[in-house]
């Protein structure tokens, strides 16, 4: 009886090179996210706030091809309210009344003026964007993609197919948190970018790109800030569960409790702080050094809206106990709107301490299958 030759056959297709693996992962996660009605209705949502801010941008550049930007900087310093600059008008004023600490003057209406507010306004249009509506969407959005992406795979012991072919542990971290950095880009990145670009194109010349030319650097380093710590918390809690039930209510409870946490921490430390009111000082001192009349004309954005856009000149003491508030304060510093290492500095090493205390837990729970 002949005897054929049943031994494995040489591979004759195309070789990919090493760390595609990652790639392949990181391809497949994206489409099966991509699947639920409930992801794309969240980035839909997510990309909405950029219509009302893109007007603001819009009305600015309107004024300043008007030659309006001077009347309206000094309607904004006499505390009165602007007329015809968007719905964002309060953050407007604000921008123009009362331009960055160390920022250069220049003679009124001059080129130098108005690129410099310019300069301005954009950066607190961009920041406000990127802290307040964008980080709580985000959040929203990393809950629904993230308790699954490694969870799953725990449960159903995919592990056992992953690890049997050349893919490293490397390959496998890598490939599920790209998934979630595209998450990440579509709600704060891709948006950004596009509120400078319509800045550009509603703007009298395209020259503005070239002198506003390190602002989408700056975006593209403030997301990095989002997407550092959340992809990794959030991967942390995908793998030390095998019930995505269990990681999602980890993740929300997470931002939740340390949002609480700081509110109710910030707000201690404010009534400890605060003198006895006297009679008639409700008003007293908001924009600092108005007249009475035009502290009651002023129009007062409200307290998370001027904290977001970086106009808010306290120092969040407690900014560290939050994942939400640290961000905000790194991507301040990022825009340059705080500079104070006090500031900056404990947000920035707690935000530090939960990459690398996430990405410890996640390498040992990758890893636990095949040591046990």
């Amino acid at each position: 009886m002949p005897l054929h030759d049943v031994g494995y056959r040489s591979w004759t297709g195309v070789r990919r090179p090493p760390g595609s693996a990652a790639v392949v992962i990181a391809s497949t996660g994206i489409a099966l996210a991509w699947k639920s009605r409930w992801l794309r209705r969240a980035v839909l949502f997510a990309w909405s706030p950029a219509l009302a801010f893109a007007m603001s941008f819009f009305a600015f550049e309107q004024a300043v091809e008007e030659g309006r930007l001077g009347m309206l900087e000094a309607t904004a310093q006499a505390g009165r309210n602007l007329d015809g600059v968007g719905v964002l008008g309060g953050l407007l004023a604000n921008s123009l009344g009362r331009p960055s600490e160390g920022q250069p003057t220049s003679m009124p209406g001059s080129l130098e003026e108005v690129e410099q507010t310019r300069r301005t306004v954009w950066s607190r249009l961009l920041l406000a964007f990127m802290r307040a509506p964008q980080a709580v969407l985000l959040a929203v959005v990393i809950g629904l993609v993230a308790p699954t992406l490694i969870s799953r795979d725990m449960r159903a012991k995919a592990w056992l197919v992953y690890f049997t072919r050349p893919v490293s542990r490397r390959d496998y971290i890598m490939g599920k948190a790209a998934v979630l950095a595209g998450v990440v880009a579509m709600v704060t990145l891709l948006p950004a970018l596009g509120l400078w670009l319509v800045g550009v194109l509603v703007s009298p010349s395209v020259d503005v790109a070239w002198a506003t030319v390190d602002l989408p650097a700056k975006v593209v380093v403030a997301s990095l800030a989002v997407a550092l710590p959340t992809v990794l918390l959030a991967l942390a809690f995908s793998a030390i569960t095998t019930e995505s039930r269990i990681a999602g209510f980890a993740w929300f409870a997470t931002w939740v409790a340390c949002w609480i946490s700081h509110s109710a921490l910030g707000a201690a430390e404010l009534m400890a702080d605060q003198p006895p009111p006297e009679a008639g000082s409700f008003f007293d001192e908001p924009f600092g050094g108005l007249e009475a009349e035009d502290r009651h004309s002023r129009p007062r954005p409200m307290h998370w809206l001027a904290r977001a856009a970086g106009l808010d000149n306290s120092i969040d003491h407690w900014a560290w106990v939050s994942p939400y508030h640290s961000i905000g304060v790194v991507q301040a510093a990022i825009f340059g709107m705080e500079q104070r290492p006090q500031a900056y500095l404990p947000p920035l090493l707690s935000l530090t301490f939960i990459s690398v205390a996430s990405l410890v837990v996640l390498v040992r729970r990758v890893d636990a299958p095949m040591r046990s």
